[in-house]
């Protein structure tokens, strides 16, 4: 499985919400570091990009976080790296690695936002602009994307909706030790807005499962996108891409296959649960009216 798509895959993990009462040194937190890619995005796209002090290793959406200081993975925040930016403000996803417990031991304010489902975009927007205190300007955000989105589904709705599997991780190389997208997942809300049939959106199945071959065979979805083993940058996709398509060419007799809508892509909007979830939804939609050029 590649790089972005194991950050992928943890990244669409649910997390929960929670408030730290730790008094804020300002009123208006004005040094805020933040801990994960979803987070960054959320405070650039409220307008809070000049107060941002320090990102997480794998922020790099806008293309100004790449300057910025890192304090660690959002899984592996290294508190002692945050503390040195004198921060007002840390927006965090998880607790589970204690760094609430180091954050409050060093007496710097933080917040616990909501992750990895469509609904836990809007209420993070809202979160983490109310911590910071422009809460007007969250409500703007999520009626923004709301009214974007609901244009995405209309239009999805107006077409016949394609059966889809979608893939998010692999063995590269082969297509052994599947995963897919299954219901009640960030990337199947994506599916359905677009206007497709997730054919593995199954009560009772996991939100990633495993899958054969055999099971894709039988399934016979008529669009098939795999976005795993495409590289980091938008080169190496393009270069990835015709290797990846030809693996899946081998079964000639899946309807994707034949029919030319099988897609090897992938891109970063889609892995980061954010304010970008309308460029996600776009794209998933274009990928579901078009066939390959292959």
């Amino acid at each position: 499985m590649s790089r972005t798509i194991r950050h992928a895959a943890l990244s669409l993990a649910i997390g929960c919400a929670a408030l730290q009462v730790i008094p804020v040194r300002a009123a208006v937190p004005a040094r805020i570091v933040s801990t994960s890619p979803s987070i960054t995005e959320t405070l650039f796209a409220l307008g809070l990009g000049d107060r941002v002090v320090g990102v997480s290793t794998f922020c790099r959406f806008p293309p100004e976080v790449a300057t910025l200081p890192k304090v660690g993975t959002f899984l592996e925040p290294e508190a002692e790296l945050i503390a040195a930016l004198r921060p007002d403000l840390v927006v965090v996803h998880e607790v589970s690695t204690g760094i609430d417990r180091k954050l409050a031991s060093l007496r710097i304010p933080f917040v616990i936002v909501d992750r990895g489902t469509l609904t836990s975009v809007f209420s993070s927007i809202r979160q983490i602009a109310a911590a910071a205190g422009v809460p007007a300007r969250g409500d703007s955000l999520v009626a923004d994307i709301e009214r974007r989105l609901e244009a995405v589904r209309r239009a999805g709705a107006a077409a016949p909706r394609p059966r889809v599997l979608f893939i998010i991780g692999r063995r590269p190389g082969t297509l052994a030790d599947l995963v897919a997208v299954g219901a009640g997942s960030y990337i199947n809300d994506l599916i359905e807005i677009a206007g497709g049939q997730n054919v593995l959106a199954i009560k009772g199945q996991p939100e990633y499962p495993r899958i054969s071959m055999e099971t894709v065979l039988r399934l016979d979805p008529e669009v098939i996108v795999d976005t795993v083993d495409m590289g980091e940058t938008e080169a190496e996709r393009r270069l990835r891409e015709p290797i990846n398509e030809r693996l899946w060419r081998a079964y000639g007799t899946l309807t994707a296959v034949k029919t030319r809508r099988l897609h090897a892509a992938t891109t970063d909007a889609l892995v980061v649960p954010g304010p970008r979830v309308v460029e996600a939804a776009e794209w998933v939609a274009a990928l579901l009216r078009e066939r390959s050029s292959r």
